[in-house]
C-alpha cells in the first residue's frame, strides 16, 4: 500500500481530522467526481468546485464529539454518524467558503437535500458509489456508469437504497432525506427545486 494520496492530503483544510483510510475514501470520491465532471464537459471552475466539495465532505468524519461541537451544535434529530457534514460545512464557512451550493453539498451529503445544485447531487452519488465500497459492487458500478447520462434516475435509486436501509434498521427518516426522496419521486430535478 502506498499510503494516502498526497494531492488529497495537500488539499485538506488544516482543521481536518481524518484517518489514512478516510483520506483514501475522500480521494476515491474526488476521483469519481473528476471523472463525471469530465464526462459532463463541466468547465474547470465547476470541476474545481466539485473537488472542493469532495475534500470537505468527510474532513471531520473522524473527529471527536468535542471537536465537532467546536464548529457547530449537533443537530438534535440526527444521529451522531452524520454530524460531521454540518460541522465541516460550518468549519469551511469559518475559513471563508461562501459558495452556498458547495456548503449545502457538504452539510447534507449523508442525507440528501431537495434544493441541491449539481455539486450536492453528484457528491451524494460519489460518496455512496465510490469504488472502495465492497457491498453490492456490481450494482454500485452499474449505477456509477449511468450517473452522468441518467442523473435523476440514479439519484432516485441511491436515495431508495438509503431509505430502505433506514426502514430496515428501524431508524427515523430525517426530514431532509424525506423531502429529497419526495422531490425525486415526484420527478422534479433537485437542481430546479
Amino acid at each position: 500500500m502506498s499510503g494516502p494520496p498526497a494531492d488529497v492530503l495537500a488539499g485538506l483544510p488544516p482543521w481536518a481530522v481524518v484517518t489514512p483510510a478516510r483520506v483514501e475514501h475522500i480521494g476515491r470520491v474526488a476521483g469519481l467526481l473528476a471523472r463525471w465532471a469530465a464526462e459532463r464537459g463541466a468547465d474547470p471552475a465547476e470541476a474545481a468546485r466539485w473537488r472542493r466539495a469532495a475534500l470537505l465532505h468527510d474532513a471531520l468524519r473522524d473527529a471527536t464529539d468535542e471537536v465537532l461541537a467546536g464548529f457547530c451544535a449537533r443537530p438534535a434529530r440526527w444521529p451522531r454518524s452524520i454530524w460531521h457534514g454540518p460541522a465541516a460545512a460550518a468549519a469551511a464557512r469559518r475559513d471563508g467558503e461562501r459558495d452556498k451550493g458547495l456548503l449545502s453539498a457538504v452539510h447534507y451529503h449523508s442525507l440528501g437535500y431537495a434544493r441541491w445544485d449539481d455539486a450536492g447531487r453528484f457528491l451524494f452519488l460519489a460518496d455512496y458509489l465510490e469504488p472502495g465500497r465492497k457491498h453490492e459492487r456490481e450494482l454500485l458500478d452499474a449505477l456509477a456508469a449511468r450517473a452522468v447520462a441518467e442523473t435523476d434516475a440514479v439519484l432516485r435509486e441511491v436515495a431508495a437504497i438509503k431509505v430502505r436501509w433506514l426502514l430496515h434498521i428501524g431508524r427515523p427518516i430525517p426530514r431532509e432525506t424525506w423531502d429529497f426522496w419526495n422531490n425525486l419521486a415526484a420527478g422534479r430535478s433537485s437542481s430546479s427545486a
